[in-house]
């Protein structure tokens, strides 16, 4: 159980913080800017859920992603020990296993592609794709703090690493947003509009 008493602490205020395993650290450490990247993303679903309508099923999923996100920016604050004395909060394989039956369910009826989408479309669809941009770059992001610390599935770099599944998972969540993305402009009866590679769009050039 969270329990927040208050919301100002100062302890922050030198440029410090403290990860998950109460350790501390610069707000500069590759793992804040990993799940403070998380955190931003939680945020625009937010921003996605409250200013479009979407249906229950869609709605549902979203709000089981956003608290989902809550355990991957609780795993990315806390390094990976080997013999650690309490349990830690990881994502898990099932998790990840659901974005992808996700994907399947939403990109059933979808058309097949034939060049890159022209992000847009649709509220609902243009907020999905811009979702999808920033689930990547929280990957990213993770990907630095991996490469600083090492990962968990690294047999020499195991104390103080990240976990590949929390990156994996915001993998699989980019992939979702995209098909979500796609999906939404069926819904809402907005043609997919298609990248015209320059060549193409200036011929004579």
């Amino acid at each position: 159980m969270v329990n927040l008493t208050r919301i100002y602490t100062r302890t922050g205020d030198g440029g410090n913080t403290r990860l998950s395993d109460n350790s501390l650290t610069t707000k500069t450490d590759p793992r804040v800017d990993a799940y403070g990247s998380v955190d931003e993303l939680n945020s625009a679903i937010g921003f996605l859920l409250a200013t479009h309508r979407l249906d229950e099923e869609r709605r549902d999923v979203l709000g089981l992603i956003q608290n989902e996100l809550f355990d991957v920016g609780a795993d990315l604050s806390n390094p990976v020990v080997a013999a650690p004395e309490w349990e830690p909060l990881r994502v898990v394989q099932p998790s990840i296993d659901r974005l992808e039956s996700w994907c399947d369910r939403f990109g059933t009826d979808l058309p097949n592609l034939k060049s890159f989408i022209l992000p847009g479309g649709s509220p609902a669809a243009a907020q999905f794709h811009l979702l999808r941009t920033m689930a990547r770059r929280a990957e990213r992001a993770a990907w630095v703090a991996a490469e600083a610390f090492g990962l968990d599935t690294d047999e020499q770099r195991v104390e103080g690493g990240v976990s590949k599944l929390a990156i994996t998972y915001l993998n699989r969540l980019s992939d979702l947003f995209f098909i979500m993305a796609r999906h939404a402009g069926v819904i809402d009866g907005v043609d997919e509009i298609l990248w015209i590679p320059g060549g193409e769009r200036n011929p004579n050039v």
